[in-house]
Order: C-alpha cells, then structure tokens, then sequence
C-alpha cells in the first residue's frame, strides 16, 4: 500500500523519521553538551572569584575586611554558581554517555524531569544575577533616600572583581537559557513523535 499517493510504504516513511530523529537528537546533544559545560565553567569560575574577592580597608585606626558574606545577595549568587555548576556538570556526564551509546531521548518522564531541572536552574540563576547587579549598582551610586553610601569608591578592588564574577555568572545564565529551550524542545518533540506514529498506524 502506498504512503499518500507517492508510492513509499509506512515502514520507509517510520524509517526515514527515526533516521531525522536520531540526526537532530546527536547534533542537539552536542550543543547541549557545549552548552552544559560552558555553565560549569562559567558559573564555577565565578564561584572562585566571589569567594577570594575580599579587601581591606584602614579607616583611621579601624580595619574593615569587604568580603562576599557582607551581602546576602552575593551569598546568594555563590550558592546559585554553586548548584548549577554542579548541576550542569552532571547532566554533562549524562549526555556524553548518551552519545556514546547512541541512544535516543524517548523517556517522556526522563525528558520533563531534564525539562523542569533546567528551568528552575535558568530561573535561579538569572534571579541570583539580578540580585547582585543591583548591589553593585547600590555599591557604586548608593542611594541617598534610605542613607546609603557608597562604598565602591574605597573598595574599588573588592567592586571590580565584583563586576568579573556577575560578568561570568551571566555568561553561565545565558547558556543555561539556551539549554533550558532545546531541553523544551526536546520535550515537546515527543508528543509530536507519538502523534506521527498514530497518524503511521492510521495509514496502515
């Protein structure tokens, strides 16, 4: 029996969708692969810098150490890098052994947990970022209705490796954006992969 008039048969045409399947599965992996470690990296460097970040500063005979914990919202950003370097770096292992057994993504439970880690890991980090960006910007201008002063101008070291550590935290997040979306797709592509063997099993 032919496929819609064009004389191929239903097992060619599930054949050559396996085969498509399979070719956009590998070249997604790959990426996402690129993409998982460039978080770890990323979000890991940025972890070690905001740790070692600390200055001192001699105001007449008092010393005052600028360090990470002084703020919550850099405690925060640590913690955020913290998970989703180690996150990141396990889906990595998951998707390298992936690859080299050749296997396809099928798993609709596998695919939403995969799915809802990577969103809630893009939620986290961008909230972290956008918490300790806004500590900079209060750091560098301060904000004179709550008497805040500004303190970048006497821990200026402290301030730019600041300014390093949420550079490489949103190299990480942006990243884990993407990541998140071919994780959706991946998802997604599922159920249109059940719909076409149901329209498959209709044509037989």
């Amino acid at each position: 029996m032919s496929y819609l008039g064009i004389g191929i048969s239903p097992g060619n045409v599930a054949s050559y969708h396996g085969g498509k399947i399979k070719l956009i599965d590998q070249r997604l992996r790959l990426t996402e692969v690129l993409l998982r470690c460039s978080v770890s990296v990323f979000a890991l460097l940025a972890l070690i810098l905001m740790v070692t970040d600390t200055q001192v500063k001699r105001i007449f005979v008092v010393e005052k150490r600028a360090k990470y914990t002084d703020m919550k919202s850099l405690v925060f950003l640590v913690v955020a890098n913290g998970i989703a370097a180690a996150y990141s770096s396990l889906q990595s292992v998951r998707c390298v052994a992936g690859s080299m057994k050749g296997s396809v993504l099928f798993s609709k439970p596998l695919a939403w947990a995969i799915f809802s880690g990577d969103q809630a890991m893009a939620y986290m980090s961008v909230a972290a970022i956008a918490a300790a960006a806004e500590s900079g910007v209060i750091g560098i201008r301060g904000e004179e209705k709550l008497q805040w002063m500004k303190v970048c101008n006497m821990y200026s070291k402290f301030c730019n490796q600041g300014a390093a550590v949420v550079a490489s935290a949103s190299i990480a997040s942006i990243a884990m954006v993407i990541v998140s979306c071919i994780s959706a797709f991946s998802l997604f592509r599922l159920y249109g992969a059940t719909q076409r063997r149901l329209n498959l099993a209709v044509v037989k």
